[in-house]
């Protein structure tokens, strides 16, 4: 992921329920595409990838 530059899900569609994410190196944030001045989720770095381990293993074990 490039760091500092928001990026939007790979997962999400074309009807505008996307999330879009920035990796600041020490810091996750995480916002909703369709309303970015609404604010943002932070996440230490460390809290996110594990998050995001788990979403990938709890999805291969339905």
């Amino acid at each position: 992921m490039t760091r500092n530059a928001w990026r939007k899900s790979s997962r999400s569609g074309s009807n505008g329920q996307c999330v879009e994410v920035r990796d600041r190196r020490t810091q996750v944030d995480v916002r909703d595409s369709k309303a970015p001045a609404a604010g943002m989720l932070c996440f230490d770095a460390a809290a996110w990838d594990a998050f995001v381990s788990g979403i990938k293993t709890d999805c291969r074990h339905p």
